[in-house]
């Protein structure tokens, strides 16, 4: 299984069709439209990165692709320019928190503070209000969880990755993983900086991400628009 078994105990949405049927409307629209291919969401965490975020944009406006950013505020607030062209390029900035720690090992407090600064931040550089919502490691504490649907905020985890964050994963490695047994609805989680994971993580993933755009072509798969 890709994500902790405690999201699938709490029914968090992990695919396109757990994500509508939790009312998330606009991928239920994406998902039903006849004229729209099938799709799949790819989604990159722990940005923005002042190189590996640019790389990303590339890639996706090449192969007239779509996104979700789920941004850390720490990082945001040093790159703010970089919201403004996830936004600019017609993708989705989705919250991953201000800092990037286990929300299991903060208190209540801490945390209600960390979805206040990290929201902040996100209006303040992009203008834009997130609905969605990732935690660190994809784990939430029953009080994060609390705050995030208090706030507003969608939770979305995910069912397919490519393990980009590790040392020892290549290109090649994170493409055949992302695509063995890749179907309509998935959510692929990727990432777009090396703050929280091996160092120059993000230029495997960019190297990577051509060849899975490729592939999704291939195989008549399309990317939807979470907004």
């Amino acid at each position: 299984m890709h994500v902790p078994a405690f999201g699938r105990a709490l029914k968090l949405p992990h695919t396109l069709d757990e994500l509508a049927a939790a009312g998330f409307a606009p991928a239920a629209r994406g998902r039903s439209d006849p004229a729209q291919p099938p799709s799949i969401a790819i989604t990159f965490d722990d940005g923005p990165h002042p190189e590996g975020t640019p790389r990303m944009l590339e890639t996706l406006a090449a192969f007239d692709a779509k996104a979700v950013f789920f941004l850390v505020g720490e990082q945001l607030v040093k790159h703010p320019e970089l919201a403004r062209q996830i936004v600019d390029g017609g993708h989705v900035i989705g919250l991953h928190g201000y800092l990037h720690r286990p929300h299991t090992l903060r208190s209540a407090k801490d945390l209600a503070g960390d979805f206040e600064r990290g929201l902040a931040a996100i209006e303040d550089a992009a203008g834009v209000q997130p609905r969605l919502h990732r935690p660190p490691y994809g784990i939430y504490s029953p009080a994060s969880l609390s705050i995030a649907r208090e706030r507003g905020l969608q939770p979305l985890l995910w069912s397919k990755w490519g393990k980009d964050w590790r040392k020892v994963t290549t290109p090649e490695q994170i493409t055949r993983r992302v695509v063995s047994g890749l179907q309509a609805g998935d959510v692929v989680l990727l990432h777009d900086g090396d703050y929280y994971s091996a160092r120059r993580s993000h230029r495997r993933t960019a190297a990577a991400l051509p060849e899975i755009m490729r592939t999704l072509k291939s195989e008549g798969l399309g990317t939807v628009i979470l907004t």
